[in-house]
């Protein structure tokens, strides 16, 4: 579920909430229940990891995650009547971003969820725009650092030594789990950086390009799986059907609302739904799964989200 907006990426229309703009009533509802929704859907997609890794591996779950979600993008772009990109190269560098943004990532979180809870996870998810923010730093000379975004880097990393209880020794806290959790969500703006310098400019849709990425994804898994695990003794229902809607909602239908929200109110607006899913996914843990909630959870959370919105900051003009 990533929700970092490609760095530098330019949205096919300006923000339409803005000073001095008119816009319907009807269309600032419209995007704002978008927003909602698609924040409900990826907030409760750790929730539905949880549930599908009670009864499947975590390889299985991803898999079957990313069938699901491929088969609602081929849905789209067969009502649209949109191809797939063509040309050897381009697919390599799609394959390549299959595995940092869907493959990898997802794999990650899968497994982490197996020994750590829902709302962990789910918290670890909102770091990627601290990730993004460091790694541009390094990989984007264009994109220079301020002062203000240092300061939240360093507030953002702060707020997850509070998560993880670093002045407790991490007592209680699994670290391989954390570790996946945190590598999880590094690999989002990894995967969006190959993207800028590699798929900027092919003159393809948003939906194409996806379609295809999931695809490959999806192949990438198909060919890891059998290799880690066999096949399951027993169909489990309930595991079966979170995935299914981990999948369809929490990957398919997810993408195709995120960039539609990107296309009506632009990349930062629609980006900030990264600030709604740490809430949701504590909330869904801690209330239908019953998972325990200390007190450095929501307080580190807090501090998280403060540092990753400094680091969105730009400079005026920028």
């Amino acid at each position: 579920m990533s929700t970092v907006t490609p760095p530098g990426t330019q949205s096919p229309a300006p923000d339409t909430i803005r000073s001095g703009t008119h816009t319907p009533a009807r269309a600032r509802l419209g995007w704002r229940l978008r927003f909602g929704l698609l924040s409900l859907i990826w907030g409760f997609s750790f929730l539905l990891i949880k549930v599908g890794t009670g009864g499947y591996a975590p390889f299985q779950v991803t898999l079957g995650r990313l069938v699901f979600g491929t088969a609602v993008l081929v849905a789209a772009m067969a009502v649209k009547r949109e191809r797939l990109p063509r040309g050897a190269r381009l697919w390599g560098h799609m394959a390549v971003a299959a595995f940092f943004l869907n493959a990898l990532p997802f794999s990650l979180f899968a497994y982490a969820e197996l020994t750590i809870p829902s709302t962990l996870a789910g918290i670890c998810n909102a770091t990627s725009p601290l990730w993004g923010m460091a790694l541009s730093v390094v990989a984007l000379s264009e994109d220079r650092p301020t002062r203000v975004r240092v300061a939240g880097l360093g507030l953002g990393f702060v707020g997850v030594l509070t998560v993880l209880g670093a002045w407790q020794g991490f007592h209680g806290l699994d670290a391989s789990g954390t570790a996946m959790a945190l590598l999880a969500s590094l690999s989002y703006p990894v995967g969006w950086i190959y993207v800028r310098r590699t798929l900027t400019g092919t003159g393809h849709s948003h939906l194409s390009m996806t379609g295809a990425q999931l695809l490959l994804a999806t192949v990438q898994l198909a060919v890891v799986t059998p290799l880690f695990t066999g096949v399951p003794d027993h169909l489990a229902v309930v595991p079966l059907l979170a995935i299914a809607a981990l999948g369809a909602l929490g990957t398919g239908l997810a993408v195709l609302i995120q960039y539609g929200l990107v296309a009506e109110v632009g990349p930062t607006t629609a980006q900030m739904v990264t600030y709604f899913i740490p809430v949701i996914a504590t909330a869904a843990g801690v209330a239908i799964l019953g998972e325990s909630l200390r007190w450095t959870t929501p307080v580190g959370a807090v501090i998280v989200l403060a540092g990753a919105a400094l680091t969105q900051v730009r400079r005026k003009g920028a």
